[in-house]
């Protein structure tokens, strides 16, 4: 065999399998580029993620096995157009498990970003070395098409390959947006952190600075070290007085970073809970990580906390720094409370007060856990100068963040959209709140993730909750669902009321079949597309 018919073996291999592994490459996207949640995902999705590589593997030694078979009567030109025929072939191929095994109405579709590009050119690249590897290695050229068959394996290779071309290129935009921050000594710059809550809070406090700054808030959940990096230098403009920055955390270290990116003049922690459990293990693991933005906080700026009774409460006490305090109930060492909570299906009420003012304000946002999350970020806005009057103003202004207890009126069934995502704390708020409307109250949940060895004792416990505030259960796939349909069934839930279904399509169109007006209907929380069962 001619050395241009080997390379075209190899190419074919190569090529072929990088883009039948579009899916994988896909997941590695949803764990942001994190190796141990790529891993997790492979475990959860062992199937589909095998299937691409194993298919083909069929399909590379059939069409190697017909190229060897007609090879041996073709003349060398002929050879050539063969070989050529070949790697197109395998591209199809490639191209058809793409389709074939791509997730299916991805709710975070694939994004070919400047970052997937290198990754592609480096596995490309990897996949030759390897495929040319075994071809000059085995007893014959064609056992190259083999090499589909660890796809899952050579995916995560490529992506290690590729790191540190992304850590040269990341550190370079990151020092970008460094020195772009550094330039404004005149921004005040708030980090926000927290197991939950984060994202709302966020918002809250960006209304309300808002009646007297001009502030950038970063977008929906921008809340990495590079989704903050490329807000900084893309949106952050002269005019802007008040930067607020998200700072999400799944390892520890991961404030820390973030707070090398900003540089905080104020923290603000809005909770600590068992969420992402999946990578912290323990809750202590989760507390001093989320703590990393207070020891960031310099000696003339300000912590904020809510009064949980709890570990917020336990950092407040433990935090030496300049700090404020907010809660929901009138306490001694409060500087912010409220009093006279009524919470309802149309919004909330309730009287802000500090040691020496008091003001009615009124809210359309859901839940009394909502009230808390006005409160922390009121308790801020009062520390950097607004008067009682801007912020009762502010909070009359605050729409609804979307996915999180989102109201939408219908003549038909009222939705509650708490979509985005859930944990114990807040799957317990949004059971609060469809417990207070009338009407027959069903319930669309895959449950919660992320939570670790707990997770499945938290799900049984939701189940449990979730019998003493709705009529109706939908749960969204059957083997992560099995806990809460088990807590439901221990709490004495009716059997014919729990549904199970195996997609959120699923889940809609059956409440489109069972809803009645009048009737009204939670989706909580949505999984993303690597923890579907589908």
């Amino acid at each position: 065999m001619t050395v241009f018919v080997t390379w075209m073996l190899i190419v074919s291999a190569a090529a072929g399998s990088l883009l039948a592994g579009r899916s994988l490459m896909h997941y590695f996207q949803l764990e942001s580029y994190q190796f141990p949640g790529y891993f997790r995902t492979l475990r959860r999705n062992l199937t589909k993620a095998v299937l691409p590589g194993a298919v083909m593997t069929v399909y590379l030694s059939a069409l190697f096995l017909a190229h060897r078979t007609v090879d041996r009567y073709a003349g060398n030109g002929l050879r050539v157009v063969l070989a050529i025929l070949l790697v197109a072939l395998a591209l199809l191929g490639g191209r058809w498990c793409q389709g074939v095994f791509g997730i299916r109405k991805a709710k975070k579709p694939f994004v070919v970003t400047m970052r997937v590009k290198r990754t592609y050119i480096v596995a490309l690249i990897v996949y030759v070395i390897i495929c040319a590897v075994m071809a000059y290695n085995l007893p014959r050229e064609y056992l190259c098409c083999l090499f589909p068959l660890l796809l899952p394996l050579w995916t995560a290779l490529a992506g290690l390959c590729a790191w540190p071309i992304e850590k040269l290129v990341s550190e370079m935009y990151f020092r970008d947006a460094q020195k772009k921050l550094a330039a404004r000594p005149d921004l005040i710059k708030i980090g926000i952190t927290g197991s939950y809550g984060k994202t709302s809070v966020k918002f809250i406090l960006g209304t309300l600075l808002s009646e007297k700054y001009q502030t950038l808030v970063t977008p929906s959940s921008f809340n990495t070290p590079m989704g903050v990096t490329r807000i900084i230098r893309e949106k952050l403009m002269p005019a802007h007085q008040v930067f607020v920055a998200e700072m999400g955390a799944r390892h520890v270290g991961d404030i820390k970073e973030l707070c090398r990116l900003v540089h905080p003049h104020h923290g603000v922690l809005t909770s600590v809970g068992p969420q992402h459990l999946d990578t912290f293990h323990t809750i202590e693991r989760i507390k001093s990580t989320k703590y990393e933005l207070m020891d960031a906080v310099p000696e003339n700026g300000c912590c904020f906390f809510p009064d949980d009774g709890a570990i917020c409460r336990e950092l407040f006490d433990k935090t030496t720094k300049e700090k404020r305090l907010c809660s929901l109930r009138p306490a001694e060492d409060a500087d912010v409370w409220a009093s006279g909570v009524t919470v309802s299906p149309s919004g909330s009420r309730f009287t802000l007060h500090t040691a020496t003012d008091s003001i009615e304000c009124e809210t359309r946002l859901l839940g009394e856990h909502n009230i808390q999350n006005i409160l922390l970020a009121a308790t801020v806005c009062l520390h950097l100068g607004l008067s009682m009057k801007q912020i009762a103003h502010g909070i009359a202004r605050l729409e609804p963040v979307e996915h999180r207890l989102q109201l939408i009126p219908s003549s038909g069934v009222t939705v509650i959209d708490d979509a985005f995502n859930s944990n114990p704390n807040g799957a317990k708020a949004a059971l609060r709140v469809i417990k207070g409307f009338e009407g027959r109250r069903i319930i669309i949940t895959p449950g919660m993730v992320e939570l670790g060895e707990g997770e499945e004792q938290f799900n049984r416990e939701f189940g449990k909750q979730m019998a003493e505030s709705v009529d109706v259960a939908i749960l969204v796939g059957k083997r992560h669902t099995q806990p809460i349909a088990d807590g439901l069934r221990e709490a004495g839930f009716p059997n014919e009321q729990i549904h199970v279904v195996a997609s959120l399509d699923e889940a809609a169109a059956l409440l489109r079949q069972i809803g009645q007006p009048g009737d009204v209907a939670l989706f909580e929380n949505d999984l993303p597309d690597n923890y579907s069962e589908t």
